[in-house]
Protein backbone atom coordinates (compact mmCIF):
# COMPACT_ATOMS: atom_id res chain seq x y z
CA UNK A 1 0.00 0.00 0.00
CA UNK A 2 1.30 3.49 -0.83
CA UNK A 3 1.89 6.12 1.79
CA UNK A 4 -1.11 8.11 0.62
CA UNK A 5 -3.31 5.02 0.60
CA UNK A 6 -2.19 4.04 4.09
CA UNK A 7 -2.90 7.56 5.35
CA UNK A 8 -6.38 7.46 3.82
CA UNK A 9 -7.05 4.13 5.46
CA UNK A 10 -5.95 5.47 8.80
CA UNK A 11 -8.10 8.56 8.45
CA UNK A 12 -11.10 6.39 7.74
CA UNK A 13 -10.41 4.28 10.84
CA UNK A 14 -9.62 1.14 8.81
CA UNK A 15 -6.49 -0.05 10.59
CA UNK A 16 -4.99 -3.37 9.64
CA UNK A 17 -5.44 -6.28 12.06
CA UNK A 18 -1.67 -6.45 12.62
CA UNK A 19 -1.48 -2.80 13.60
CA UNK A 20 -4.43 -3.18 15.97
CA UNK A 21 -3.02 -6.30 17.54
CA UNK A 22 0.27 -4.68 18.50
CA UNK A 23 -1.06 -1.19 19.22
CA UNK A 24 -2.10 -2.22 22.72
CA UNK A 25 -5.80 -1.46 22.45
CA UNK A 26 -6.95 -5.07 22.59
CA UNK A 27 -4.90 -6.13 25.65
CA UNK A 28 -5.82 -2.92 27.51
CA UNK A 29 -9.51 -3.52 26.86
CA UNK A 30 -9.17 -7.14 28.00
CA UNK A 31 -7.60 -6.01 31.28
CA UNK A 32 -10.36 -3.44 31.87
CA UNK A 33 -13.14 -5.94 31.15
CA UNK A 34 -11.56 -8.55 33.44
CA UNK A 35 -11.27 -6.01 36.28
CA UNK A 36 -14.90 -4.93 35.92
CA UNK A 37 -16.06 -8.56 35.74
CA UNK A 38 -14.12 -9.45 38.89
CA UNK A 39 -15.40 -6.41 40.82
CA UNK A 40 -18.95 -6.11 39.50
CA UNK A 41 -19.99 -9.33 37.80
CA UNK A 42 -18.39 -12.24 39.66
CA UNK A 43 -19.70 -11.41 43.18
CA UNK A 44 -23.26 -11.10 41.87
CA UNK A 45 -22.96 -14.34 39.91
CA UNK A 46 -21.81 -16.12 43.09
CA UNK A 47 -24.69 -14.57 45.01
CA UNK A 48 -27.28 -15.93 42.58
CA UNK A 49 -25.46 -19.25 42.38
CA UNK A 50 -25.58 -19.78 46.13
CA UNK A 51 -29.04 -18.29 46.53
CA UNK A 52 -30.55 -20.45 43.79
CA UNK A 53 -28.72 -23.74 44.35
CA UNK A 54 -29.87 -26.91 46.08
CA UNK A 55 -27.42 -29.81 46.45
CA UNK A 56 -25.18 -28.45 43.71
CA UNK A 57 -27.97 -27.95 41.15
CA UNK A 58 -29.82 -24.76 40.21
CA UNK A 59 -33.28 -24.71 41.72
CA UNK A 60 -36.03 -22.29 42.72
CA UNK A 61 -36.50 -24.32 45.89
CA UNK A 62 -34.51 -21.95 48.15
CA UNK A 63 -36.48 -19.01 46.76
CA UNK A 64 -39.80 -20.74 47.37
CA UNK A 65 -38.72 -21.81 50.85
CA UNK A 66 -37.70 -18.25 51.74
CA UNK A 67 -40.98 -16.82 50.45
CA UNK A 68 -42.84 -19.39 52.54
CA UNK A 69 -41.41 -17.73 55.64
CA UNK A 70 -43.81 -15.28 57.23
CA UNK A 71 -41.01 -12.91 58.28
CA UNK A 72 -39.61 -12.76 54.72
CA UNK A 73 -43.06 -12.16 53.18
CA UNK A 74 -43.80 -9.45 55.73
CA UNK A 75 -40.41 -7.79 55.13
CA UNK A 76 -40.94 -7.99 51.36
CA UNK A 77 -44.37 -6.39 51.63
CA UNK A 78 -43.00 -3.67 53.93
CA UNK A 79 -40.21 -2.94 51.43
CA UNK A 80 -42.63 -2.73 48.51
CA UNK A 81 -45.16 -0.67 50.46
CA UNK A 82 -42.75 1.89 51.91
CA UNK A 83 -40.72 2.18 48.69
CA UNK A 84 -43.77 2.66 46.46
CA UNK A 85 -45.33 5.26 48.75
CA UNK A 86 -42.02 7.08 49.17
CA UNK A 87 -41.37 7.01 45.42
CA UNK A 88 -44.83 8.43 44.69
CA UNK A 89 -44.36 11.23 47.22
CA UNK A 90 -40.82 11.92 46.01
CA UNK A 91 -41.97 12.08 42.37
CA UNK A 92 -44.80 14.50 43.14
CA UNK A 93 -42.66 16.70 45.37
CA UNK A 94 -39.61 16.64 43.09
CA UNK A 95 -41.73 17.37 40.02
CA UNK A 96 -43.44 20.36 41.62
CA UNK A 97 -40.11 21.86 42.63
CA UNK A 98 -38.63 21.12 39.19
CA UNK A 99 -41.56 22.85 37.47
CA UNK A 100 -41.13 25.96 39.59
CA UNK A 101 -37.34 26.12 39.35
CA UNK A 102 -37.07 24.83 35.79
CA UNK A 103 -39.86 26.80 34.10
CA UNK A 104 -40.23 30.07 35.98
CA UNK A 105 -38.06 33.15 36.49
CA UNK A 106 -37.39 32.67 40.22
CA UNK A 107 -34.10 34.19 41.33
CA UNK A 108 -30.99 32.58 42.86
CA UNK A 109 -31.60 29.30 41.05
CA UNK A 110 -28.06 28.09 41.62
CA UNK A 111 -28.35 28.40 45.39
CA UNK A 112 -31.85 26.92 45.36
CA UNK A 113 -30.78 23.87 43.37
CA UNK A 114 -27.74 23.39 45.62
CA UNK A 115 -29.96 23.34 48.72
CA UNK A 116 -32.62 21.16 47.06
CA UNK A 117 -30.00 18.51 46.25
CA UNK A 118 -28.32 18.69 49.67
CA UNK A 119 -30.66 16.12 51.34
CA UNK A 120 -29.62 13.56 48.69
CA UNK A 121 -25.94 14.09 49.57
CA UNK A 122 -26.44 13.83 53.32
CA UNK A 123 -26.20 10.19 54.50
CA UNK A 124 -29.65 8.66 55.13
CA UNK A 125 -28.74 7.55 58.67
CA UNK A 126 -27.70 11.14 59.46
CA UNK A 127 -31.02 12.34 58.05
CA UNK A 128 -32.84 9.85 60.27
CA UNK A 129 -30.89 10.87 63.38
CA UNK A 130 -31.51 14.56 62.69
CA UNK A 131 -35.27 14.14 62.33
CA UNK A 132 -35.47 11.82 65.34
CA UNK A 133 -33.89 14.55 67.42
CA UNK A 134 -35.91 17.31 65.76
CA UNK A 135 -39.41 15.91 66.41
CA UNK A 136 -39.02 13.87 69.60
CA UNK A 137 -39.87 14.86 73.18
CA UNK A 138 -36.19 15.64 73.82
CA UNK A 139 -35.88 17.97 70.82
CA UNK A 140 -33.82 21.00 71.91
CA UNK A 141 -35.55 23.22 69.33
CA UNK A 142 -39.10 22.16 70.22
CA UNK A 143 -38.29 22.44 73.93
CA UNK A 144 -37.03 25.97 73.41
CA UNK A 145 -40.25 26.82 71.57
CA UNK A 146 -42.37 25.10 74.24
CA UNK A 147 -44.07 22.74 71.77
CA UNK A 148 -42.16 19.52 72.40
CA UNK A 149 -44.25 16.33 72.85
CA UNK A 150 -44.84 15.11 76.39
CA UNK A 151 -41.99 13.01 77.85
CA UNK A 152 -42.69 9.32 77.35
CA UNK A 153 -45.03 9.89 74.40
CA UNK A 154 -44.63 7.88 71.23
CA UNK A 155 -42.19 9.41 68.82
CA UNK A 156 -44.21 10.52 65.78
CA UNK A 157 -41.53 9.52 63.29
CA UNK A 158 -41.37 5.87 64.42
CA UNK A 159 -44.11 4.80 62.03
CA UNK A 160 -44.80 3.95 58.41
CA UNK A 161 -45.60 7.60 57.76
CA UNK A 162 -42.29 8.70 59.24
CA UNK A 163 -40.34 6.15 57.20
CA UNK A 164 -42.12 7.14 53.98
CA UNK A 165 -41.61 10.85 54.66
CA UNK A 166 -37.86 10.55 55.21
CA UNK A 167 -37.39 8.16 52.29
CA UNK A 168 -39.28 10.64 50.10
CA UNK A 169 -37.15 13.56 51.28
CA UNK A 170 -34.01 11.54 50.60
CA UNK A 171 -35.00 10.50 47.07
CA UNK A 172 -37.01 13.56 45.90
CA UNK A 173 -33.83 15.21 44.52
CA UNK A 174 -33.46 12.25 42.13
CA UNK A 175 -36.89 12.94 40.65
CA UNK A 176 -36.10 16.66 40.62
CA UNK A 177 -32.93 16.09 38.58
CA UNK A 178 -34.64 13.86 36.02
CA UNK A 179 -37.64 16.16 35.50
CA UNK A 180 -35.52 19.31 35.40
CA UNK A 181 -33.23 17.80 32.76
CA UNK A 182 -36.28 16.97 30.63
CA UNK A 183 -37.78 20.43 31.04
CA UNK A 184 -34.60 22.01 29.70
CA UNK A 185 -35.21 20.28 26.37
CA UNK A 186 -38.73 21.72 25.92
CA UNK A 187 -38.65 24.57 23.37
CA UNK A 188 -40.22 27.92 24.12
CA UNK A 189 -42.55 27.52 21.13
CA UNK A 190 -44.69 25.21 23.30
CA UNK A 191 -45.86 28.10 25.45
CA UNK A 192 -46.33 30.35 22.42
CA UNK A 193 -48.48 27.75 20.65
CA UNK A 194 -50.54 27.19 23.81
CA UNK A 195 -51.02 30.93 24.28
CA UNK A 196 -52.16 31.36 20.66
CA UNK A 197 -54.66 28.54 21.21
CA UNK A 198 -56.05 30.38 24.23
CA UNK A 199 -54.65 28.03 26.90
CA UNK A 200 -53.57 29.46 30.22
CA UNK A 201 -50.63 28.21 32.33
CA UNK A 202 -52.70 25.58 34.16
CA UNK A 203 -54.19 24.16 30.96
CA UNK A 204 -50.78 24.18 29.25
CA UNK A 205 -49.34 22.27 32.19
CA UNK A 206 -52.15 19.72 32.11
CA UNK A 207 -52.46 19.25 28.33
CA UNK A 208 -48.89 19.84 27.07
CA UNK A 209 -46.11 19.72 29.66
CA UNK A 210 -47.19 16.79 31.86
CA UNK A 211 -47.90 14.42 28.90
CA UNK A 212 -44.46 15.19 27.49
CA UNK A 213 -42.96 14.64 30.94
CA UNK A 214 -44.51 11.17 31.34
CA UNK A 215 -41.29 9.21 30.55
CA UNK A 216 -39.28 11.42 32.91
CA UNK A 217 -41.88 11.07 35.66
CA UNK A 218 -41.69 7.31 35.29
CA UNK A 219 -37.89 7.40 35.39
CA UNK A 220 -37.96 9.58 38.49
CA UNK A 221 -40.41 7.23 40.19
CA UNK A 222 -38.26 4.20 39.34
CA UNK A 223 -35.08 5.86 40.63
CA UNK A 224 -36.79 6.88 43.87
CA UNK A 225 -38.30 3.40 44.26
CA UNK A 226 -34.96 1.63 43.84
CA UNK A 227 -33.20 4.10 46.15
CA UNK A 228 -35.85 3.64 48.84
CA UNK A 229 -35.88 -0.14 48.39
CA UNK A 230 -32.19 -0.44 49.23
CA UNK A 231 -32.06 2.29 51.89
CA UNK A 232 -30.69 0.83 55.12
CA UNK A 233 -30.10 3.79 57.44
CA UNK A 234 -33.64 5.17 57.52
CA UNK A 235 -35.28 1.73 57.47
CA UNK A 236 -33.13 0.55 60.38
CA UNK A 237 -33.16 3.60 62.66
CA UNK A 238 -36.89 4.22 62.21
CA UNK A 239 -38.18 0.78 61.30
CA UNK A 240 -36.68 -1.19 64.20
CA UNK A 241 -38.33 0.96 66.92
CA UNK A 242 -41.55 0.97 64.89
CA UNK A 243 -41.37 -2.84 64.42
CA UNK A 244 -41.57 -2.29 60.69
CA UNK A 245 -38.92 -4.59 59.23
CA UNK A 246 -37.92 -4.30 55.58
CA UNK A 247 -35.71 -6.63 53.55
CA UNK A 248 -32.44 -4.68 54.11
CA UNK A 249 -33.00 -4.72 57.87
CA UNK A 250 -33.96 -8.40 57.80
CA UNK A 251 -30.72 -9.21 55.95
CA UNK A 252 -28.71 -7.25 58.52
CA UNK A 253 -30.44 -9.04 61.40
CA UNK A 254 -30.04 -12.50 59.87
CA UNK A 255 -26.34 -11.98 59.20
CA UNK A 256 -25.83 -10.80 62.78
CA UNK A 257 -27.25 -14.12 64.07
CA UNK A 258 -24.10 -16.04 63.00
CA UNK A 259 -25.96 -19.33 62.51
CA UNK A 260 -24.47 -22.29 60.60
CA UNK A 261 -26.57 -21.59 57.49
CA UNK A 262 -26.56 -17.81 57.75
CA UNK A 263 -24.80 -17.10 54.43
CA UNK A 264 -27.12 -19.22 52.23
CA UNK A 265 -30.07 -17.78 54.14
CA UNK A 266 -29.17 -14.13 53.59
CA UNK A 267 -28.08 -14.93 50.02
CA UNK A 268 -31.61 -16.05 49.17
CA UNK A 269 -33.12 -12.91 50.73
CA UNK A 270 -30.58 -10.79 48.84
CA UNK A 271 -31.60 -12.50 45.61
CA UNK A 272 -35.23 -11.58 46.32
CA UNK A 273 -34.22 -7.96 46.87
CA UNK A 274 -32.15 -7.96 43.67
CA UNK A 275 -34.97 -9.53 41.65
CA UNK A 276 -37.43 -6.89 42.83
CA UNK A 277 -34.96 -4.23 41.67
CA UNK A 278 -34.49 -5.86 38.27
CA UNK A 279 -38.25 -6.19 37.78
CA UNK A 280 -38.79 -2.53 38.66
CA UNK A 281 -36.12 -1.41 36.18
CA UNK A 282 -37.47 -3.71 33.45
CA UNK A 283 -41.00 -2.36 33.90
CA UNK A 284 -39.65 1.19 33.74
CA UNK A 285 -37.83 0.58 30.45
CA UNK A 286 -40.83 -1.18 28.92
CA UNK A 287 -43.23 1.63 29.82
CA UNK A 288 -40.80 4.34 28.75
CA UNK A 289 -40.55 2.85 25.26
CA UNK A 290 -44.33 3.12 24.92
CA UNK A 291 -44.50 6.65 26.33
CA UNK A 292 -41.60 8.13 24.37
CA UNK A 293 -42.52 11.31 22.49
CA UNK A 294 -40.03 13.00 20.16
CA UNK A 295 -39.84 16.77 19.81
CA UNK A 296 -38.90 17.86 16.30
CA UNK A 297 -37.69 21.14 14.90
CA UNK A 298 -34.70 23.44 15.20
CA UNK A 299 -33.10 24.07 18.63
CA UNK A 300 -34.74 26.95 20.45
CA UNK A 301 -34.52 28.70 23.79
CA UNK A 302 -35.90 26.54 26.63
CA UNK A 303 -39.44 26.94 27.84
CA UNK A 304 -39.86 29.75 30.39
CA UNK A 305 -42.81 31.22 32.32
CA UNK A 306 -42.82 34.73 33.76
CA UNK A 307 -44.38 34.72 37.25
CA UNK A 308 -44.97 38.45 37.27
CA UNK A 309 -46.28 39.76 40.59
CA UNK A 310 -46.48 36.25 42.01
CA UNK A 311 -42.70 35.79 41.93
CA UNK A 312 -41.98 37.08 45.48
CA UNK A 313 -44.67 34.80 46.93
CA UNK A 314 -43.37 31.76 45.04
CA UNK A 315 -39.81 32.51 46.13
CA UNK A 316 -40.92 32.91 49.75
CA UNK A 317 -42.69 29.56 49.62
CA UNK A 318 -39.57 27.88 48.20
CA UNK A 319 -37.29 29.30 50.87
CA UNK A 320 -39.72 28.41 53.66
CA UNK A 321 -39.89 24.84 52.36
CA UNK A 322 -36.09 24.59 52.29
CA UNK A 323 -35.90 26.00 55.80
CA UNK A 324 -38.40 23.42 57.05
CA UNK A 325 -36.51 20.55 55.38
CA UNK A 326 -32.98 21.60 56.30
CA UNK A 327 -32.90 24.11 59.13
CA UNK A 328 -35.11 22.33 61.69
CA UNK A 329 -33.35 18.91 61.61
CA UNK A 330 -29.84 20.37 61.26
CA UNK A 331 -30.44 22.82 64.10
CA UNK A 332 -31.69 19.99 66.31
CA UNK A 333 -28.68 17.88 65.34
CA UNK A 334 -26.22 20.60 66.32
CA UNK A 335 -28.17 21.42 69.48
CA UNK A 336 -28.07 17.77 70.56
CA UNK A 337 -24.34 17.67 69.90
CA UNK A 338 -23.85 20.72 72.16
CA UNK A 339 -25.59 19.40 75.31
CA UNK A 340 -23.96 17.26 77.98
CA UNK A 341 -26.74 14.67 78.06
CA UNK A 342 -29.43 13.96 75.52
CA UNK A 343 -32.81 15.22 76.62
CA UNK A 344 -31.82 18.33 78.55
CA UNK A 345 -32.57 21.75 77.01
CA UNK A 346 -29.78 23.73 75.37
CA UNK A 347 -28.80 26.75 77.47
CA UNK A 348 -25.58 28.58 78.16
CA UNK A 349 -25.20 26.44 81.28
CA UNK A 350 -25.69 23.13 79.50
CA UNK A 351 -23.74 23.97 76.36
CA UNK A 352 -20.49 22.07 75.87
CA UNK A 353 -18.07 21.21 73.10
CA UNK A 354 -16.91 18.03 74.81
CA UNK A 355 -18.83 15.82 72.40
CA UNK A 356 -16.98 17.29 69.43
CA UNK A 357 -13.68 16.99 71.29
CA UNK A 358 -14.56 13.36 72.05
CA UNK A 359 -15.24 12.31 68.47
CA UNK A 360 -12.50 14.41 66.90
CA UNK A 361 -9.69 13.87 69.39
CA UNK A 362 -10.27 11.31 72.11
CA UNK A 363 -12.18 8.42 70.60
CA UNK A 364 -9.78 6.25 68.63
CA UNK A 365 -12.65 4.58 66.80
CA UNK A 366 -13.92 7.87 65.36
CA UNK A 367 -10.47 9.01 64.29
CA UNK A 368 -9.93 5.63 62.68
CA UNK A 369 -13.34 5.88 60.99
CA UNK A 370 -12.52 9.26 59.46
CA UNK A 371 -9.18 7.95 58.21
CA UNK A 372 -10.71 4.73 56.86
CA UNK A 373 -13.53 6.54 55.08
CA UNK A 374 -11.12 9.07 53.61
CA UNK A 375 -8.81 6.32 52.38
CA UNK A 376 -11.47 4.01 50.96
CA UNK A 377 -13.55 6.77 49.38
CA UNK A 378 -10.50 8.57 47.99
CA UNK A 379 -8.90 5.40 46.65
CA UNK A 380 -12.18 4.25 45.11
CA UNK A 381 -12.62 7.66 43.46
CA UNK A 382 -9.12 7.52 41.94
CA UNK A 383 -9.49 3.92 40.76
CA UNK A 384 -12.89 4.64 39.23
CA UNK A 385 -11.53 7.73 37.45
CA UNK A 386 -8.70 5.66 35.93
CA UNK A 387 -11.04 2.84 34.92
CA UNK A 388 -13.53 5.32 33.46
CA UNK A 389 -10.91 7.10 31.34
CA UNK A 390 -9.83 3.76 29.89
CA UNK A 391 -13.27 2.19 29.49
CA UNK A 392 -14.88 5.36 28.17
CA UNK A 393 -12.53 5.35 25.18
CA UNK A 394 -13.87 1.97 24.09
CA UNK A 395 -17.52 2.87 24.70
CA UNK A 396 -17.38 5.29 21.76
CA UNK A 397 -14.96 3.22 19.67
CA UNK A 398 -15.90 2.64 16.04
CA UNK A 399 -14.79 -0.98 16.07
CA UNK A 400 -17.85 -3.04 17.00
CA UNK A 401 -15.93 -5.66 18.98
CA UNK A 402 -14.37 -2.96 21.18
CA UNK A 403 -17.68 -1.15 21.63
CA UNK A 404 -19.59 -4.29 22.55
CA UNK A 405 -16.93 -5.52 24.98
CA UNK A 406 -16.83 -2.16 26.73
CA UNK A 407 -20.64 -2.07 26.76
CA UNK A 408 -20.68 -5.50 28.40
CA UNK A 409 -18.44 -4.19 31.19
CA UNK A 410 -20.43 -0.95 31.54
CA UNK A 411 -23.69 -2.94 31.84
CA UNK A 412 -22.25 -4.87 34.78
CA UNK A 413 -21.31 -1.57 36.43
CA UNK A 414 -24.85 -0.26 35.88
CA UNK A 415 -26.36 -3.40 37.42
CA UNK A 416 -24.04 -3.19 40.43
CA UNK A 417 -25.03 0.45 40.93
CA UNK A 418 -28.76 -0.23 40.56
CA UNK A 419 -29.10 -3.05 43.08
CA UNK A 420 -29.18 -2.23 46.81
CA UNK A 421 -25.90 -1.82 48.67
CA UNK A 422 -26.64 -4.61 51.13
CA UNK A 423 -26.94 -7.03 48.21
CA UNK A 424 -23.46 -5.92 47.10
CA UNK A 425 -22.21 -6.54 50.64
CA UNK A 426 -23.58 -10.09 50.74
CA UNK A 427 -22.16 -10.77 47.27
CA UNK A 428 -18.69 -9.65 48.37
CA UNK A 429 -18.86 -11.70 51.54
CA UNK A 430 -19.64 -14.77 49.48
CA UNK A 431 -16.88 -13.95 46.98
CA UNK A 432 -14.10 -13.12 49.43
CA UNK A 433 -14.89 -14.94 52.67
CA UNK A 434 -12.36 -17.61 51.65
CA UNK A 435 -8.65 -16.91 51.04
CA UNK A 436 -7.80 -15.76 47.54
CA UNK A 437 -6.37 -18.41 45.21
CA UNK A 438 -2.57 -18.51 44.78
CA UNK A 439 -1.83 -15.84 47.41
CA UNK A 440 -3.85 -17.35 50.29
CA UNK A 441 -4.86 -13.93 51.65
CA UNK A 442 -8.36 -13.27 53.02
CA UNK A 443 -9.92 -9.90 52.24
CA UNK A 444 -13.00 -10.40 54.40
CA UNK A 445 -12.73 -8.43 57.63
CA UNK A 446 -10.22 -5.97 56.17
CA UNK A 447 -10.56 -2.49 54.76
CA UNK A 448 -9.69 -3.77 51.28
CA UNK A 449 -13.00 -5.55 50.81
CA UNK A 450 -14.79 -2.27 51.53
CA UNK A 451 -12.60 -0.50 48.97
CA UNK A 452 -13.32 -2.91 46.13
CA UNK A 453 -17.01 -3.01 47.09
CA UNK A 454 -17.06 0.79 46.67
CA UNK A 455 -15.46 0.44 43.23
CA UNK A 456 -18.13 -2.08 42.27
CA UNK A 457 -21.07 -0.12 43.67
CA UNK A 458 -20.08 3.34 42.40
CA UNK A 459 -18.22 2.70 39.13
CA UNK A 460 -21.28 3.75 37.13
CA UNK A 461 -21.26 7.19 38.84
CA UNK A 462 -17.76 7.96 37.59
CA UNK A 463 -18.18 6.31 34.19
CA UNK A 464 -21.23 8.25 32.98
CA UNK A 465 -19.70 11.76 32.83
CA UNK A 466 -16.50 10.41 31.25
CA UNK A 467 -18.44 8.49 28.59
CA UNK A 468 -20.44 11.66 27.87
CA UNK A 469 -17.21 13.65 27.51
CA UNK A 470 -15.76 11.06 25.11
CA UNK A 471 -18.91 11.18 22.98
CA UNK A 472 -18.35 14.91 22.38
CA UNK A 473 -14.79 14.49 21.08
CA UNK A 474 -14.01 14.53 17.38
CA UNK A 475 -12.85 11.12 16.16
CA UNK A 476 -10.29 12.82 13.92
CA UNK A 477 -8.15 13.40 17.00
CA UNK A 478 -7.55 9.68 17.28
CA UNK A 479 -6.98 9.37 13.54
CA UNK A 480 -4.42 12.17 13.50
CA UNK A 481 -2.54 10.65 16.43
CA UNK A 482 -2.44 7.26 14.70
CA UNK A 483 -1.07 8.87 11.52
CA UNK A 484 1.63 10.53 13.63
CA UNK A 485 2.61 7.08 14.93
CA UNK A 486 1.41 7.52 18.52
CA UNK A 487 0.81 4.26 20.37
CA UNK A 488 -2.40 3.62 22.28
CA UNK A 489 -0.94 4.40 25.74
CA UNK A 490 0.56 7.60 24.37
CA UNK A 491 -2.73 8.66 22.78
CA UNK A 492 -4.56 8.12 26.06
CA UNK A 493 -1.90 9.93 28.10
CA UNK A 494 -1.28 12.91 25.83
CA UNK A 495 -4.64 13.46 24.12
CA UNK A 496 -7.69 11.84 25.65
CA UNK A 497 -6.92 11.82 29.37
CA UNK A 498 -6.32 15.62 29.48
CA UNK A 499 -9.50 16.27 27.49
CA UNK A 500 -11.79 14.15 29.66
CA UNK A 501 -9.95 14.88 32.93
CA UNK A 502 -12.50 17.52 34.08
CA UNK A 503 -15.37 15.06 33.62
CA UNK A 504 -13.34 12.33 35.36
CA UNK A 505 -12.61 14.71 38.24
CA UNK A 506 -16.30 15.60 38.53
CA UNK A 507 -17.25 11.92 38.62
CA UNK A 508 -14.49 11.17 41.12
CA UNK A 509 -15.73 13.87 43.49
CA UNK A 510 -19.27 12.51 43.25
CA UNK A 511 -17.92 9.02 43.99
CA UNK A 512 -15.94 10.33 46.96
CA UNK A 513 -18.92 12.22 48.31
CA UNK A 514 -21.16 9.15 47.98
CA UNK A 515 -18.69 6.64 49.42
CA UNK A 516 -17.40 8.89 52.21
CA UNK A 517 -20.77 9.04 53.92
CA UNK A 518 -22.38 5.73 52.99
CA UNK A 519 -23.43 3.03 55.45
CA UNK A 520 -25.39 0.58 53.28
CA UNK A 521 -22.42 -1.10 51.58
CA UNK A 522 -20.10 -1.14 54.60
CA UNK A 523 -22.77 -2.10 57.17
CA UNK A 524 -22.02 -5.82 56.71
CA UNK A 525 -18.37 -5.58 55.64
CA UNK A 526 -16.76 -3.62 58.46
CA UNK A 527 -14.95 -5.13 61.43
CA UNK A 528 -12.82 -3.83 64.27
CA UNK A 529 -10.12 -1.73 62.70
CA UNK A 530 -12.02 -1.09 59.45
CA UNK A 531 -14.85 1.07 60.76
CA UNK A 532 -16.22 3.78 58.47
CA UNK A 533 -17.92 7.05 59.31
CA UNK A 534 -21.33 5.65 58.42
CA UNK A 535 -21.02 2.50 60.52
CA UNK A 536 -19.59 4.42 63.49
CA UNK A 537 -22.46 6.93 63.52
CA UNK A 538 -24.98 4.11 63.18
CA UNK A 539 -23.36 2.14 66.03
CA UNK A 540 -23.31 5.22 68.28
CA UNK A 541 -27.01 5.84 67.73
CA UNK A 542 -27.89 2.15 67.99
CA UNK A 543 -25.90 1.88 71.22
CA UNK A 544 -27.58 4.89 72.86
CA UNK A 545 -24.67 7.35 72.55
CA UNK A 546 -26.93 9.95 71.01
CA UNK A 547 -24.83 13.06 71.67
CA UNK A 548 -21.74 11.44 70.13
CA UNK A 549 -23.77 10.31 67.13
CA UNK A 550 -25.13 13.86 66.74
CA UNK A 551 -21.71 15.50 66.94
CA UNK A 552 -20.16 13.10 64.44
CA UNK A 553 -23.18 13.56 62.16
CA UNK A 554 -22.79 17.34 62.34
CA UNK A 555 -19.13 17.05 61.34
CA UNK A 556 -20.15 14.80 58.44
CA UNK A 557 -22.74 17.31 57.21
CA UNK A 558 -20.15 20.11 57.28
CA UNK A 559 -17.71 17.92 55.36
CA UNK A 560 -20.43 17.15 52.80
CA UNK A 561 -21.16 20.84 52.23
CA UNK A 562 -17.44 21.63 51.88
CA UNK A 563 -17.00 18.88 49.28
CA UNK A 564 -20.07 20.09 47.35
CA UNK A 565 -18.67 23.63 47.39
CA UNK A 566 -15.40 22.26 46.02
CA UNK A 567 -17.37 20.60 43.24
CA UNK A 568 -19.08 23.92 42.60
CA UNK A 569 -15.71 25.64 42.23
CA UNK A 570 -14.52 22.88 39.91
CA UNK A 571 -17.68 23.25 37.84
CA UNK A 572 -16.51 26.62 36.49
CA UNK A 573 -14.03 24.80 34.28
CA UNK A 574 -16.42 22.01 33.26
CA UNK A 575 -19.03 21.85 30.49
CA UNK A 576 -22.58 22.89 31.34
CA UNK A 577 -24.47 20.17 33.21
CA UNK A 578 -21.39 18.41 34.62
CA UNK A 579 -22.30 19.60 38.12
CA UNK A 580 -26.00 18.89 38.88
CA UNK A 581 -26.78 22.22 40.55
CA UNK A 582 -24.96 24.40 38.01
CA UNK A 583 -26.57 25.53 34.74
Amino acid sequence: MSVSGQTAGLAAGRLSPTRLRFDGEGPALAVLVVIVCLFCGLPLVLLFQIGLTTEGAYSLGPLQEALASRSVRRALWHSLESSALAAACATIFGTLIALVVGLTNVRAKGVLIFLILLPMMIPPHVTAIAWIQALGPASPVLQALGIAPEPGSTHPIYSLGGIVALLALQSAPLAFLVVRASLRTFPRELSEAARISGAGPVRMLHRVILPLLAPSLLAGFALAFVASLGNFGINALLGIPARYTTLPVLIWRRLASFGPDVLPNVAVISVILALVTFIAIAIQFALQRQMRVALIGLPQAPLAVDLGRARPWVEAALWLMIAAILVLPMTSLVATALVKTYGIPLTLGTMTFDNFAEVLGRQSVTIRAFLNSGFTAGSAAILIAVLSIGLGYYLVARRRVFNRSAGFAATQAEIAFAIPGLVISIAFILAFVRPLPLVGVTLYGTIWIILIAYVSAFLAIGLKPVAAAYSQLDTSLDDAARVAGASFPRRIKRIFAPLVAPAAASGAILVFLTAYNEVTVSALLWSTGSETIGTTIFNYEDGGYTTLAASMSAVTVVATIVIMMAMNALGRSLPAGAIPWRD
